[in-house]
């Protein structure tokens, strides 16, 4: 395993981003547990793009521009989405009161995993950050899907997908605890709950607006 790899990957993981924000979120309104779930799901969103990636279904969406502007708007939406329950006081920093219940484990992983899912740029980053540390698969991105074939290459990008989701998911969920470790200093007050709801609320939509402004 190459350093290169390793290094690379934690500073990929670590940067914040919509995994990384929702995984906060959920450390701070929700507690430990519920970030190591959002964590979870945070990781599990990303099987479909390795997948992508490792079949070359990812050479069609770079490809094809209806298909990535289609995903992108979708990923769009979904953090307006995101954002707009925020600030409704039902999003990803909602605190529950005691009586009401909080969201289970099955509802914070489908709303984690949508949003890796939706964000086209993932898949065009395996597509593009893995082949590297491939020797046996080709720069041309025609070319991977029928590369995965040559001895090795295919075990090669499924173990380097695989230490991808584990860095992403030790990071992310160090991340929820350490928003955890300040959640009872924070609900307490509720001033800093609605200032930090309308900086998530914002974070979102900032967010939607860098995807929304990125091409192929």
């Amino acid at each position: 395993m190459s350093i290169e790899f390793l290094l690379t990957t934690l500073v990929i993981v670590a940067t914040p981003g919509t995994g990384v924000l929702f995984t906060l979120a959920a450390g701070l309104s929700r507690g430990t547990k519920a970030s190591v779930i959002a964590a979870f799901g945070c990781t599990l969103g990303i099987i479909p793009h390795m997948i992508a990636a490792v079949t070359g279904l990812a050479a069609l969406l770079n490809a094809s521009a209806v298909a990535f502007q289609t995903l992108k708007y979708l990923g769009v939406a979904y953090l307006l989405y995101m954002a707009w329950n925020t600030f409704r006081d039902k999003g990803a920093l909602a605190v529950p009161e005691p009586e009401a219940g909080t969201p289970s484990a099955r509802q914070v992983i489908t709303s984690a995993v949508l949003l890796n899912i939706l964000n086209p740029k993932l898949t065009i980053f395996f597509f593009a950050f893995l082949p590297q540390f491939v020797p046996t698969l080709s720069s041309d991105p025609q070319a991977i899907a029928s590369d995965t074939d040559a001895p090795n290459a295919l075990a090669r990008m499924l173990e380097l997908s695989g230490l991808f989701m584990l860095a992403t998911f030790v990071v992310f969920a160090i991340y929820g605890a350490c928003a955890a470790a300040v959640r009872n200093q924070v609900i307490s007050r509720p001033a800093v709950v609605t200032w930090m709801r309308r900086v998530f609320g914002a974070s979102f939509i900032a967010l939607a607006g860098r995807l929304a402004a990125q091409n192929q």
